[in-house]
């Protein structure tokens, strides 16, 4: 469990609580896991109580749910920036690397948020998995629709191996703490486009 010895001590981040507890709990919870975050760990280091925390989230598995769709927001936001000007779809499936090297290097390489919170969250019926499963089916929808329009015969397929390519690439950079993985995986999809694409 996290310490919370000398937490009520700390200065609060500024913002409202909702905000506040929510730019906690997603530090909190990717640095050290969300079964090792407890409530009142949280409550402490966001400055508020725990009654605030239940009146804005409902539960800790509601705050959970919450930052899962929070860094969800914030991937989209990154993948539109990093592929804005792309025309090509090799310059599309590029940017698509592009986004995963920056949020797995500005992560200091502790991994994907999403896959490490899929590990603890068990219950299929908790609130958090459903927005993991959006998550990455909204990656691999997005890789379908670049493997459509440089006309591949089977877009799903394509896209399933480039998903798997980023993907795996992002654990071996992690246990590397080296972006190498990422450029070799990026290489090995643009392989596969031009095979595919004929040409």
């Amino acid at each position: 469990m996290v310490d919370t010895k000398h937490s009520g001590s700390m200065t609060s981040e500024p913002g409202s609580a909702r905000q506040r507890i929510l730019r906690t709990a997603s530090r909190l919870f990717y640095e050290s896991g969300i079964r090792a975050v407890g409530v009142n760990t949280l409550a402490a280091r966001a400055g508020v109580t725990k009654v605030t925390l239940y009146a804005h989230f409902g539960s800790k598995d509601g705050l959970v749910a919450e930052h899962l769709a929070e860094r969800d927001r914030r991937w989209r936001e990154t993948l539109e920036r990093v592929s804005a000007g792309s025309e090509t779809a090799e310059q599309r499936l590029s940017a698509v690397f592009d986004g995963y090297e920056e949020w797995t290097v500005a992560d200091g390489f502790r991994g994907c948020g999403f896959v490490n919170a899929g590990v603890e969250l068990t219950d299929p019926e908790h609130p958090g998995r459903e927005i993991i499963e959006r998550n990455k089916d909204g990656i691999r929808t997005w890789l379908t629709e670049i493997a459509e329009a440089a006309g591949c015969p089977d877009p799903s397929d394509v896209a399933e191996e480039w998903f798997l390519l980023l993907e795996g690439a992002v654990v071996r950079a992690t246990l590397r703490k080296d972006a190498t993985p990422l450029h070799r995986a990026h290489r090995a999809a643009l392989r596969l486009l031009r095979e595919e694409a004929g040409g």
